[in-house]
């Protein structure tokens, strides 16, 4: 039976430390490893990192980022598998098993799974990411500098062996973060990406926060910057590793929805509307042409962007926050 390592890395988390390492030991795949590596912490993660014993393997190193704990990882894994799971999220006890079998089934390079949207307390929130998955060769929309639909880091599975042509990723003072983001991309530049079509664990955010974000780890005015540096990296990489030439810009409905809120949302009238006729090409366009969605999709996104220049801006917020914040799709909420 091949084996599979769920990797934890784990900066300052001590609340949810414990419930994602169990959830990993709980996996019914009995050929399944769990490695930690704690990134310099400062609260009590290593105090409960111990009390595991040999259950585990636990790293730890002094902080450099999660670019580096996913170096060090894929430098010391011996296994032909990995998922890395952040130290905030949970997986279901079935998730290995599942992605096992696709990686037996299909010469794939990642198989991704969709994540339960999970608050503070772990309670579902009725909400999963993402609302789309693609499934095959990624490889040509990325070559025209388009970013696949995938989940948060939790949701991915590789091949040690294609990360192992990505990594090691660059450790400098603007890569720190977004490990995930190589793996995500790089992976489906060496294979083709296999998809399962339901929730195989859970992706937390605090259930606070109900505004409008770009993601659960960034703040939205970084974002957009911090991807287009990341794209700036993989580009090099796969320049000089793979001999793939990307395209200096690339196309990601994320990316700019990120842009469209943060110019949008509880901004007056004249604003909504002076972006909405002058900047919002590249928005527009990540809508119209986007390779991976459905006409129905894209015709109910742009009705529903249209909805921020309406006057009352109840109903404006309202729709900036239902595109951009998957918690504002819970009726519940």
């Amino acid at each position: 039976m091949e084996e599979m390592n769920v990797v934890i890395c784990n900066y300052n988390y001590e609340q949810y430390l414990a419930e994602a390492i169990e959830s990993a030991l709980a996996q019914d795949y009995t050929n399944t490893h769990v490695m930690v590596i704690d990134d310099g912490s400062t609260d009590g993660s290593r105090a409960i990192l111990k009390t595991y014993d040999a259950r585990i393997a636990t790293i730890f190193k002094d902080n450099g980022g999660q670019v580096s704990a996913y170096n060090l990882a894929l430098q010391l894994l011996k296994t032909d598998y990995v998922l890395f799971l952040d130290s905030d999220d949970v997986l279901y006890p079935g998730a290995v098993t599942e992605v096992m079998q696709r990686f037996q089934r299909e010469n794939a390079a990642k198989v991704q799974f969709r994540l339960d949207i999970i608050d503070r307390t772990s309670k579902c929130t009725g909400v999963h990411v993402p609302h789309s998955l693609t499934d095959g060769d990624c490889l040509k929309p990325l070559l025209d500098g388009w970013l696949y639909p995938s989940p948060p880091a939790s949701g991915n599975a590789y091949s040690v062996s294609a990360l192992r042509k990505i990594f090691p990723v660059p450790e400098t003072v603007k890569s720190r973060y977004g490990a995930d983001f190589y793996a995500i991309y790089g992976a489906a530049l060496v294979g083709p990406v296999s998809s399962i079509p339901k929730s195989l664990g859970g992706y937390r955010v605090d259930s606070g926060a109900r505004g409008a974000s770009f993601a659960n780890s960034e703040q939205i005015d970084k974002a957009p910057k911090a991807f287009t540096s990341r794209w700036a990296t993989l580009r090099e990489i796969a320049s000089h590793r793979l001999g793939m030439e990307l395209p200096r810009d690339f196309h990601d409905f994320a990316l700019e929805r990120a842009y469209f809120c943060s110019s949008v949302y509880q901004a007056p009238l004249t604003t909504r509307w002076r972006w909405m006729l002058r900047h919002s090409h590249a928005y527009v366009h990540a809508i119209v042409a986007n390779p991976f969605w459905s006409l129905k999709k894209k015709v109910g996104t742009l009705m529903l962007s249209s909805l921020c220049l309406v006057p009352y801006s109840p109903i404006a917020d309202y729709a900036v926050r239902y595109i951009c914040n998957p918690l504002a799709r819970n009726r519940a909420g």
